[in-house]
């Protein structure tokens, strides 16, 4: 099963979202303003399978951001191993966590807004976990059963202000500059289930960047779960971006980055694809 938000746009000029199951190309409301709000709901599963509300037309569709206003976005850094390894460190024994604020959160297909603050904005094509039920210190089994589905994300980067400081949160979160979705998926339709082995890749003016497969994590879906859980409850909505592959701009000779103009097109096999354009921050 696939579900998404999507934003409808009125006459006058309103402006709201709905939470969609996605059929080929009809999307059929499922009665909720976003896929949280689905999730959130018992029972979400069979609810969401059997809804037979409103209609529309899939082609042209305007993604708003897979969970608008998530609780938690937990991101994973240093979670390939060709990637550990293109940026000259060990392979951990415990996962690298930060977070990202909601403001960051973008479309499917919404411009990147690139600062003006920045001269190293970077890409990181990212499997994306989607929480689907409240779950705390979750054994193996727990984890598994928490996790809804997957979608894609991309935790575009500034990376001069990424390695200011240790502490990376002031590179990973500027505004309107996050990518996820289109659509989550669920565990039955993919490959590996709660272990997805999916193809990952990223693009740039449509020449490749990144390409490999989330079989290379390190901390697997599950794992993941399993371990921020323990510190923190995990409610539906959450995400947890389980980290890039190898590829990125920064760790290139010369490096290379993203400058206005340029399209990023995102993809997992089997999930879904996000086309954004990058701009000059408007703001």
């Amino acid at each position: 099963m696939k579900l998404a938000t999507i934003r409808l746009h009125n006459d006058d000029g309103a402006e709201g979202t709905r939470a969609v199951r996605v059929d080929g190309t009809t999307l059929v409301d499922l009665g909720a303003p976003d896929v949280a709000a689905v999730l959130a709901t018992d029972g979400w599963r069979e609810s969401a399978a059997a809804a037979t509300g409103a209609t529309y037309d899939a082609t042209g569709a305007d993604y708003a951001p897979l969970v608008p206003r998530p609780g938690k976005v937990v991101c994973v850094g240093l979670n390939y191993r060709n990637h550990i390894l293109e940026m000259g460190r060990d392979l951990p024994e415990h996962p690298t966590l930060f977070s990202k604020y909601a403001d960051t959160l973008i479309g499917a297909h919404d411009e990147i807004h690139r600062p003006v603050e920045t001269e190293a904005f970077d890409w990181e094509a990212e499997l994306t976990v989607v929480i689907g039920r409240s779950v705390r210190r979750a054994d193996e089994e727990q984890a598994a059963d928490a996790i809804a589905g997957f979608t894609v994300l991309n935790d575009i980067t500034c990376r001069d202000w990424q390695f200011r400081t240790r502490e990376w949160l002031q590179g990973k979160n500027w505004d309107h500059t996050t990518p996820v979705g289109p659509v989550l998926v669920t565990p039955d339709e993919l490959p590996g289930g709660v272990r997805p082995a999916l193809a990952i890749s990223c693009e740039v003016d449509g020449e490749l960047m990144q390409k490999d497969s989330t079989a290379d994590l390190l901390f697997d879906p599950v794992a993941l779960v399993q371990y921020v859980s323990t510190m923190i409850r995990l409610e539906p909505g959450d995400l947890i971006a389980t980290g890039t592959p190898g590829g990125v701009g920064h760790a290139r000779k010369p490096e290379v980055y993203l400058s206005a103009g340029q399209r990023v097109v995102t993809e997992i096999e089997g999930i879904g694809r996000l086309e954004n354009v990058v701009v000059a921050d408007p703001s």
